[in-house]
C-alpha cells in the first residue's frame, strides 16, 4: 500500500519511479550497490528515503557531496532527522514537499566511516536501545523506549575521556556520551538545545545524574530546559573521541553497533542535500 502511493505520487508529479524495498541486513551490500549506481547516473534525479532515522543514515552514505537531492517520508519511530528539518509527517504532504520543495544543505556526522544523521551515543542510550524488544519498538514507537530506559536507570557510572577536536581532554564518570547532530530526543523533548542541522559542530551531551535526583533534573531539563548543573554537560566539537576502560553499547541512529571501547565522529559540514517544503 504505501509503495503504490509513493509510485503513484510520482507519476502524478511527473517522475519515473523505480521503488528498492531494503529488508534488515541489506542496508550495507544491496542497498549500496544500488544507491552509488543511481547517483552515478546522468539527469536530474531524486531519492526518497521512506522509513526513520535508521533508513535516512543508510541513503545518506551515498549521497554525501552529491548532486542528487534526498527526500525524507518518515515513517520510523523517532524520525528525529526528519523533525528538525521541519518535514511533514503526513504521506502526501511529505511526497509534495520531496517533489516541489527545495534544496537544504544540512551537515553530516561520520563515525568510524559510518554516517549517522541525528544522534551517535556510547553507554545507557545505546543500552536501551538494545534491551528495548521490537514488539515495543514497533507498537509502542518512542514510548516503548522510555519503558526499558526506567529499568536502566541506575545502571553504574563508567570512566570515560573525551578528546574535544583533537586537543580538549576531558575525564569524566558518566552513564552515557550523546553526540548529536540534532539535539532533539524521542517524544519531543530537547537535549542539545544548540544543537543546528546547518553550524559545521556537534553537539556532544555527558549524561551524569547521581540517583533519582539528578535523573529528575535531567527530566526537567529535557521538558522544559531548564538548565541542570552536576548532572549534564554539553559541548561542542567539529571532532571528538570517546575512550571508556570496557566496552559498551553503541548505537548510530537507533541502529547498534558492536559494543567496543570507543566512538568517534566528526561532522562533514553541509555535505547532504535534502528537499524541505517550498
Amino acid at each position: 500500500m504505501l509503495g503504490r502511493h509513493c509510485l503513484e505520487a510520482a507519476e502524478a508529479y511527473g517522475w519515473r519511479a523505480e521503488l528498492l524495498v531494503a529488508k534488515e541486513g541489506e542496508r550495507s551490500a544491496e542497498l549500496h550497490h544500488d544507491l552509488a549506481s543511481f547517483v552515478a547516473g546522468e539527469g536530474e534525479r531524486l531519492v526518497f528515503a521512506v522509513g526513520g532515522d535508521g533508513t535516512v543514515r543508510a541513503c545518506a552514505r551515498d549521497l554525501a557531496h552529491a548532486e542528487v537531492p534526498l527526500c525524507i517520508v518518515p515513517r520510523g519511530t523517532a524520525n528525529l532527522f526528519a523533525k528538525a528539518l521541519g518535514l511533514p509527517v503526513n504521506l502526501r504532504q511529505a511526497l509534495r514537499a520531496g517533489f516541489t520543495g527545495r534544496g537544504r544543505l544540512v551537515d553530516l556526522a561520520v563515525s568510524d566511516g559510518h554516517p549517522f544523521v541525528a544522534m551517535a551515543g556510547i553507554g545507557l542510550d545505546a543500552a536501551v536501545v538494545e534491551a528495548t524488544p521490537r514488539i515495543f519498538k514497533e507498537h509502542l514507537g518512542w514510548f516503548g523506549y522510555a519503558l526499558t530506559g526506567a529499568m536502566h536507570l541506575f545502571a553504574p557510572a563508567q570512566a570515560l575521556e573525551i578528546r574535544l577536536d583533537g586537543a580538549t581532554v576531558l575525564a569524566r564518570q558518566a552513564c552515557a556520551v550523546v553526540v548529536g547532530n540534532v539535539g532533539s530526543l524521542p517524544g519531543g523533548f530537547t537535549l542539545l538545545a544548540r544543537a543546528r542541522l546547518d553550524d559545521g559542530l556537534l553537539d556532544i551531551g555527558v549524561l551524569e545524574p547521581k540517583g533519582l535526583l539528578g535523573w529528575a533534573s535531567l527530566a526537567r531539563m529535557a521538558v522544559a530546559g531548564v538548565p541542570v548543573a552536576g548532572h549534564f554537560e554539553s559541548f561542542r566539537a567539529a571532532k571528538v573521541e570517546i575512550e571508556a576502560t570496557a566496552p559498551l553499547p553503541r548505537q548510530l541512529d537507533g541502529d547498534l553497533l558492536p559494543r567496543g571501547k570507543s566512538l568517534a565522529a566528526e561532522v562533514l559540514h553541509k555535505a547532504l542535500l535534502v528537499r524541505v517544503p517550498a
